[in-house]
């Protein structure tokens, strides 16, 4: 995890919720998620319809090796959400609005992690943005959303006439620039991006009920705190398109690993949702720790044994 942004009002505003940091186990699940799809990476297009002994007693094509990792995420969304309800755990409406940030925030790193370092700076012509100055804005706009968020729902006020126009600049003088977030490697800025939505939902997730009510602005709009947390995951889904259009203007073409990878990372991402934000995840953790250490196994053996002989 990145340290803390000194000052960060994030922090100053939330002093009186219980925060919920994300579990090691969870933690640990990405790593095997991260090392499944850098071993899948090595795999290339050309090899995807030779045959792979899966189970040591029948072959299939190679493919299906990313669609079985896939179909692991999406079981283990299914048996953790079955694991939640068995053991009756409610994990707030703040962390049900916020979880399905994480199932974006991965479908994002799916489209990126395999991208050249080169086509993040290489310009799409015009004035639209790079991709790296797409993610700069995406992480810089959702570190100071949370923290504008927790600095709204602190004043506790009502959604009306009364509530203030004057945008809060004081936060915004203490945070980076969005140019500061996308600086580094692009393996640096995504596990920036990663950072910050869990620096959010660590600190904001436990919010009390009754404070969703609290009034806000958006972009002018008298709105409630909760309509906040609920935008975490359209803001991205908005630069992704975005994103998705720049590598159509420099000419970026996605090879199939590349598509499958992001498949991949989506389905985890919806999996994570789940349990994303809970006090407690539990029995649920364990079921998406599990697959991902599945999923982690076929990858290794597909990556260093290679397809099995035609």
């Amino acid at each position: 995890m990145t340290a803390t942004v000194t000052d960060d009002p994030l922090f100053q505003y939330t002093d009186d919720i219980a925060p919920r940091p994300i579990p090691d186990a969870l933690l640990a699940a990405r790593l095997d998620v991260l090392a499944a799809v850098h071993d899948l990476a090595t795999i290339p297009d050309a090899d995807m319809e030779k045959p792979w002994a899966w189970k040591g007693d029948s072959e299939i094509e190679l493919r299906y090796a990313f669609y079985r990792i896939s179909e692991e995420f999406e079981r283990a969304g299914i048996d953790a959400a079955a694991a939640l309800r068995k053991a009756g755990a409610d994990r707030g409406r703040a962390a049900d609005l916020i979880a399905p940030g994480t199932a974006a925030q991965w479908d994002l790193h799916g489209l990126l992690l395999l991208l050249p370092d080169a086509a993040w700076d290489a310009k799409p012509g015009g004035e639209e943005w790079t991709v790296r100055e797409t993610l700069g804005h995406i992480i810089g706009s959702q570190r100071a959303y949370a923290a504008v968020t927790a600095w709204w729902q602190a004043q506790g006020l009502p959604v009306d006439s009364s509530l203030p126009t004057a945008r809060p600049n004081h936060i915004y003088d203490v945070l980076p620039s969005d140019e500061d977030e996308g600086a580094g490697t692009p393996a640096e800025v995504l596990e920036r991006l990663g950072d910050v939505f869990d620096q959010s939902t660590e600190r904001l997730a436990g919010l009390p009920p009754d404070r969703l009510a609290y009034g806000t602005r958006w972009v002018g709009f008298a709105l409630d705190i909760g309509f906040r947390l609920g935008r975490w995951s359209s803001h991205v889904r908005e630069h992704t398109i975005q994103v998705e259009k720049t590598l159509v203007m420099i000419g970026h073409t996605s090879t199939e690993v590349d598509r499958l990878i992001r498949l991949i990372l989506a389905e985890w991402g919806r999996a994570e949702a789940v349990v994303y934000g809970s006090a407690d995840g539990g029995e649920a953790i364990a079921v998406l720790a599990a697959a991902a250490s599945r999923a982690r196994v076929i990858a290794s053996e597909v990556a260093q044994a290679g397809p099995a002989p035609s």
